[in-house]
Parts: structure tokens; C-alpha cells; sequence
């Protein structure tokens, strides 16, 4: 259990780190990573993160243009 809070705490920095702003990748990696805890445990942690932090930037993009 420690091993995967490890993990998914150096995935998140990683993919945080690269890209567009760092807000929208870390906040894409929290959704993704919690949605993918609930449904699929830890193993949809990481790939949730990983999906959110490369998703987060356009999904927001998207969310401010509908809103307008």
C-alpha cells in the first residue's frame, strides 16, 4: 500500500510537471486518480492519474469556452 502511495505521488509530480499550466495537470491528476480509486482501486488510481493529468488541460479549455 505504501509502495502505490508512492508511486502514484511520483506519477502525479512527473506529469505535473510537464505542459501547459501546472493547476490544471495537478487538478486533472486528482480527479482522475480518485475516480479511478473507486472504480478499478489502486491500479485506476495510477491510470486515472496519469489519464487526468494528460486530459486536464484541454478538458478545461473546453469548460471555459461552453461557459462563455
Amino acid at each position: 500500500m505504501r509502495m502505490t502511495a508512492l508511486a502514484l505521488a511520483a506519477t502525479t509530480l512527473i506529469l505535473g510537471a510537464c505542459g501547459n499550466t501546472v493547476e490544471q495537470r495537478i487538478g486533472g491528476a486528482a480527479v482522475g486518480a480518485g475516480t479511478g480509486a473507486m472504480v478499478a482501486g489502486p491500479v485506476g488510481a495510477v491510470v486515472g492519474g496519469a489519464a487526468g493529468a494528460l486530459t486536464g488541460p484541454s478538458v478545461t479549455r473546453t469548460v471555459r469556452r461552453a461557459s462563455r
